[in-house]
């Protein structure tokens, strides 16, 4: 044995490092995207208002969201909701169904979506193309717009009736099971 590095400081360091635990801070930021869920979940069904104004507010923002004008999908949503008398909050929640992880997924669809809607012929687009002119590249991307909005106005509109009656039911149960909890634990007071 070397006398100049004993073995036993040696296991007792290794010891102390592998049994170390984990800290606090790191455990809370191990499952971030849960609590961030749960969190804006429980903001929403927290929201003052009834809850088909707050479903309502919900819907017309996921219909905002979907459309493909970034930094106006809150502005959109929220006027929408004062128009249908929703929750802009939950408008302006609701936007967030396109965020910039799912912006390119949605909007790839919705394209698809619209493709199919409309049918039209892709050896057109191809041509274009090729021809490789300016009015050619500008007619291109007005078919692509096009393309793109209608598919997001039939998502949109298919992803709001659903958000609605699928929210309105949450919203309910949720202040149903909430007021029974506080009469009977009113009751018990009593």
């Amino acid at each position: 044995m070397n006398e100049n590095f004993p073995q036993e400081n040696f296991r007792s360091s290794v010891s102390s490092i592998s049994k170390k635990s984990y800290s606090p801070k790191f455990k809370r930021q191990k499952h971030w995207l849960l609590k961030s869920w749960r969190y804006w979940y429980l903001r929403l069904i927290r929201l003052r208002g009834h809850p088909a104004e707050i479903a309502r507010g919900l819907a017309v923002g996921i219909f905002a969201g979907s459309f493909p004008i970034f930094g106006f999908q809150i502005i959109f949503g929220v006027l929408l909701a004062i128009i249908v008398r929703g929750n802009k909050f939950a408008a302006a929640a609701g936007t967030w169904v396109s965020n910039p992880l799912t912006s390119v997924p949605i909007f790839a669809f919705n394209y698809q979506i619209g493709k199919l809607i409309l049918g039209w012929d892709n050896s057109t687009v191809t041509q274009n193309i090729f021809d490789r002119n300016w009015q050619s590249f500008m007619e291109l991307g007005s078919v692509f717009l096009t393309k793109l909005f209608i598919g997001s106005l039939a998502v949109g509109t298919i992803g709001a009736i659903a958000t609605y009656f699928i929210s309105l039911q949450l919203l309910t149960g949720s202040r149903a099971i909430s007021s029974r909890r506080h009469n009977k634990k009113y009751k018990r007071n009593v």
